[in-house]
This record gives structure tokens, sequence and C-alpha cells, in this order.
């Protein structure tokens, strides 16, 4: 099929190459605008575009794609289906229906969980035991068009919402291709979604990094494991940022009556085997620290940084 390809994030990426390796032609692709990171602000592409530049594809960066000017730049180019995945811009009809097939949204999450922003985050920070991928014909709302196929994804104990964000690019991908092949021949049937059961997720704030001791520590330790690599979460020691990147929990079953009495924040113990480990009195159970960053040093196990650092059990974290 001739490909109009939305897409702007890593995400997007295999999605890309899974569509091209399957042989469908991508006529264009349409990102975000280019940004100015970092302290030097220079302007970088996003992943999507580097893609198309380095496969010599065409591509088109509205500011807003609902722009009358915007919507006759995509629909001057003839496509039998439009694939959007991590666009960052809801569509308009215009271009949804210019398609033959119309416009197909690879979505991270078992719609109609998790609408809207960052599901693959949001099912780590939740507990969930599944997650997986969607795709769907997308319709003028958000996240809310049927459902054309689905995959379950197990969340392993120590995926991160980098690892798992792999994953689901992964299946998103092989999904794609499924499902363009079953709409070309006639053997999908979409789904509508049950509203009833949606829910909606927002965006990962930088703020939700700062780890609160009073609150359970395996809420504390998804948190560590959700919002890794970004925002990442963090502490303070002795008035120093503090990050934290990799933890567990200690039940309250396996806490001594000292360590169950102990102050929230308090550290109530330590060891230096193998990747060592500083744990931390939380309102339930404990987190127990074994990879960290202090500002202005290199990150380190536990262990190293108790070499460096003279901590006790009593003193305290946040």
């Amino acid at each position: 099929m001739r490909v109009i390809f939305m897409g702007t994030p890593d995400f997007a990426v295999p999605i890309l190459d899974g569509l091209a390796a399957a042989g469908h032609r991508i006529v264009l692709v349409v990102t975000q605008p280019d940004k100015a990171r970092g302290r030097g602000r220079k302007v970088t592409y996003s992943p999507v575009k580097e893609w198309a530049v380095e496969h010599n594809v065409p591509t088109y960066q509205p500011e807003r794609i609902r722009n009358p000017e915007s919507i006759e730049a995509v629909n001057n180019i003839p496509a039998e289906v439009g694939v959007v995945a991590a666009f960052g811009q809801i569509l308009p009809k215009e271009i949804l229906d210019h398609p033959k097939y119309g416009c197909v949204n690879v979505h991270a999450s078992l719609l109609p969980k998790y609408r809207g922003a960052a599901p693959i985050q949001w099912s780590i920070l939740n507990g969930d035991e599944y997650t997986g991928v969607t795709t769907m014909q997308m319709g003028p709302g958000l996240d809310d068009g049927d459902i054309l196929l689905q995959e379950k994804v197990k969340i392993a104990d120590d995926d991160t919402g980098g690892s798992l964000f792999d994953k689901l690019a992964d299946v998103g991908a092989s999904l794609l291709v499924k499902t363009l092949e079953g709409l070309e021949n006639g053997e999908i049937t979409p789904i509508p979604q049950n509203d009833a059961e949606s829910t909606h997720v927002g965006m990962i704030r930088k703020d939700m990094g700062k780890l609160d001791f009073s609150i359970d520590a395996s809420v504390l330790e998804r948190h560590v494991r959700g919002l890794y690599p970004w925002p990442g979460t963090y502490t303070y020691f002795e008035g120093k940022s503090l990050k934290v990147y990799r933890a567990s929990v200690i039940g309250e079953a396996e806490l001594t009556p000292d360590e169950k009495n102990a102050a929230i924040g308090t550290i109530v113990r330590i060891s230096t085997e193998g990747d060592g480990s500083i744990a931390v009195r939380c309102s339930s159970g404990v987190l127990s620290i074994s990879a960290l960053q202090l500002e202005g040093k290199k990150r380190m196990s536990a262990a190293a940084f108790l070499n460096g650092h003279p901590i006790e059990t009593g003193m305290r974290l946040g």
C-alpha cells in the first residue's frame, strides 16, 4: 500500500521499519516541527524525521495539522492508508477520510483502557499485570475509534518505562502489518469501543519523579521503574539531589520491630554486599535502593556510594 505516516518519537520508528520491510511504500512522513534542545539550543529532528531523511522519504512538519494549508498539503498526496503512531496532534476529518482505508492508529495500550498520553508508563505506575497494543480505525475523538486488532503483552517484574516502550514498539510494528493485510483482504471487522470501560491518562510530568516516602514502598518501586528513563525519580541526601535508578521492596512481614517503628524516610538497613542497598522506611514496607546518583556525581551502585559516604541507620532521606 501507499502509506502516509504520521508520528514523532522513538516508538514510531520500529513501526516504520516494519512497514518498509513488509513492502509498503511510505509516500509521506508527517511529524512535529524541529525543536531547539539542550543548553546550546541546538535544533534537532524528531526520530521519525531522522528515519525519513535516512530513507529519502518526503517530510512535512506542520505547526498545526488542522490548518487548511496543512490539510491540503497532506491530501494532495495519494495514499491507500494513513498510519498514525504517537503523532501528537488530533487529525481533522478531512485527513482521516482521505486515504482509501482511512487512518489507522497504533496505540500502546489495550483500548479502551488508557486513552490519552503516556499509556506505557501508566501501566507500570498502576501495577498492571498486562498491557498491549491496539490498532484502531481513527475517528474524530481521542483514541475512541473502532478496534481493529489487539495483542496482549505481560509486564515483567523488572520492566521499566524504557524496556516496555521497546517491547510494545516491536509488537506494534508486527500488529500493524497484520492489520493492513487484513484491511486489504476484507478480513477485519472493526469493533466499537465500550466507552463505559474507558480510562484516560495524562502526560507524565517532571515533578512526578520526587519520591514521597509517606506512601507505600510498592508504589514507589513502580515509580522508579515506570518513570525511567524520563523524568526519573529522586530524593535528597544532605541537601543534594539523589537520583534513584533501581529499587526493590521489603514487605512489612520482613521487618524487625525497630524497623516497623522507624519514622518515615529513615534509613533502616544498609548493606555493601553485591550491589549493596540503602533501605528507607515508607508508610508500608521499605524501599531498598540499589542504584543511584548523587548530584554532581556519576551513577553508581549503592555499595560504591556507601564506600564513599559515611551513612548510618537512623539517618533520613528526603
